[in-house]
């Protein structure tokens, strides 16, 4: 997808009163429509609770694995360097995190 940042800003922009009044309506989790290419890192986006992750997803051609609405607000999803970048730059985007394996320690 060949999308200026800036471009992409305007539209986050255009669409957050929108987002907001959907995110109370939306708490299923949303179906995958398609796999992200094997070769893609997979990674874990956070985004201000008054955004609608999926549609957070969707504006950047992302297809979300999961949509969190509880503990995390955000989505998991297999993301290309491009739209890793486009999401750090968006306005209520709160991290973009590879996704990775963790271990505990003691108890």
């Amino acid at each position: 997808m060949s999308v200026t940042v800036a471009a992409l800003a305007a539209a986050v922009v255009a669409v957050l009163p929108a987002t907001a009044a959907t995110a109370a309506a939306a708490d299923a989790p949303e179906p995958v429509r398609h796999a992200a290419p094997a070769d893609h890192a997979s990674y874990i986006v956070t985004v201000r609770r008054d955004l609608d992750p999926a549609a957070v997803a969707r504006m950047v051609g992302a297809a979300p694995q999961y949509v969190y609405r509880t503990a995390l607000h955000g989505f998991s999803a297999r993301l290309s360097p491009g739209q890793v970048t486009a999401l750090r730059a968006m306005p209520g985007v709160e991290a973009v995190r590879a996704d990775g394996q963790v271990s505990g320690f003691g108890t």
